[in-house]
């Protein structure tokens, strides 16, 4: 027999979820939990737990450190996250925290209880748009600094040389150029990093984990 725990804190939320888990497989069990302490004691307390259901917005604990404390203490049971927020940024960090499913909170009964089953049958759930969103996330990070800001051969070389904290004038004559050329570089540098001065371009590089 099926025994679902959730782990949400507003009381009619956490109701009409326990009341749609009937319709999971018959005989399915519902436990309640409003904040995180309850959730870990009826884990504690309930050894046959096959899935626990997961707010990332809790009084008190944060749900991505409950979710840690889980996967550290219980990691055979799947969590599947449930939650108000909805960007493809939360979801990727759930799950690198080992979430095994992530569904929006707007989403339909139907839906929910599809991305259960499907979490319980060994897969991991993503809506398709969130996953879609990830992987072009995914993909832009794996490009070149020069692709992802569309920084030409010449920017990128006084990119370079401005993260080896060298001055324009240095980098004027290191290139062979005017010092009122690699000031023209260094504006398009910043208007494409999206950034207004050199500490902060050197920031986002620095945190790109690229070589520029």
């Amino acid at each position: 027999m099926l025994k679902v725990l959730i782990i949400e804190d507003h009381a009619l939320v956490r109701e009409g979820l326990l009341l749609a888990l009937r319709g999971l497989e018959p005989g399915t069990q519902t436990l309640g939990a409003q904040d995180a302490d309850q959730g870990l004691q009826l884990l504690e307390a309930n050894d046959d737990i096959d899935l626990v259901m997961l707010d990332l917005m809790l009084p008190g604990t944060s749900g991505m450190a409950v979710l840690g404390a889980i996967r550290k203490r219980y990691p055979t049971i799947p969590v599947v996250i449930l939650s108000a927020l909805d960007d493809a940024e939360t979801a990727a960090r759930a799950m690198r925290h080992g979430a095994s499913g992530f569904v929006p909170k707007s989403s339909s009964t139907d839906a929910l209880l599809g991305a259960l089953r499907q979490v319980l049958d060994g897969e991991v759930y993503l809506p398709s748009a969130m996953r879609e969103a990830m992987e072009r996330g995914d993909g832009q990070r794996n490009k070149p600094l020069s692709e992802r800001y569309h920084l030409t051969a010449a920017q990128m070389r006084v990119l370079e040389l401005l993260t080896q904290g060298k001055t324009n004038r240095q980098i004027a004559e290191m290139l062979g150029v005017t010092e009122g050329t690699v000031k023209i570089h260094v504006s398009a540098i910043f208007k494409a990093l999206n950034v207004t001065n050199r500490s902060q371009a050197l920031l986002v590089a620095s945190r790109q984990r690229v070589r520029v």
